[in-house]
């Protein structure tokens, strides 16, 4: 039995899904970081285990089943850009990545309405940020995981911020170009390289650059 607990701005369609998986779901907290105490105490009245999405060692070292992929299937990558919310995702990444391939770099992509990551780099460790409503509300952690955060500073070459209306740009891109539907979380490693972007620079052209769309 699984007992999910999401925030109140979660999706629907996520919502929707977990129940259809059997996963017992509760709405509690108006952000990630308010379901995390919530499903803390959770455990303890209920003699739970608990299983954080983003900075439980095992779920780290499996994301980076998808950086080992990456470098399969494209060994002439030069660049990787990831989503960063709780970090977790871009730990595991960067990891398998840069152990594979020390030269490739990996950077890290946060909304700027909820820059968690970055402020942990700022100050050295994990550290609580002020989180506005986001397009990219998958990634709207307000404090990074502190195993997750380790591993990523140490193989993270850069982190850069997306405004809202380039994640927009993003998605609404996807859709016309690729006919994909991709949540905003998904998008922001995209909307860094729009034009415009924070990674739409001179020093990254003609390289061959993979965004997972996670």
């Amino acid at each position: 039995p699984v007992t999910v607990v999401m925030p109140a701005v979660a999706p629907l369609a996520k919502v929707d899904k977990c129940r259809r998986f059997g996963a017992r779901v509760i709405i509690e907290g108006a952000h990630i970081g308010e379901s995390k105490l919530f499903a803390e105490r959770l455990v303890e009245s209920e003699s739970l285990t608990y299983v954080n999405g983003y900075d439980d060692p095992p779920i780290v070292a499996g994301t980076g089943t998808i950086g080992v992929e990456i470098i399969e299937d494209v060994p002439e990558v030069d660049v990787i850009v990831v989503p960063i919310g709780g970090a977790g995702l871009i730990a595991g990444v960067a990891c398998a990545a840069k152990t594979l391939k020390p030269e490739c770099k990996v950077i890290g992509v946060e909304p700027e309405f909820c820059a968690s990551y970055t402020a942990a780099l700022k100050a050295g460790r994990p550290v609580a940020v002020p989180v506005q409503n986001t397009l990219a509300d998958g990634l709207a952690v307000p404090k990074v995981g502190a195993h997750a955060f380790e591993v990523a500073r140490q193989n993270v070459d850069e982190c850069v911020l997306v405004t809202e209306k380039e994640v927009y740009l993003a998605v609404l891109r996807l859709i016309e170009n690729e006919q994909v539907i991709v949540e905003g979380g998904g998008a922001v490693g995209l909307a860094s390289l729009l034009p415009g972007g924070r990674l739409d620079r001179d020093d990254l052209k003609g390289k061959n650059i993979v965004v997972p769309l996670c």
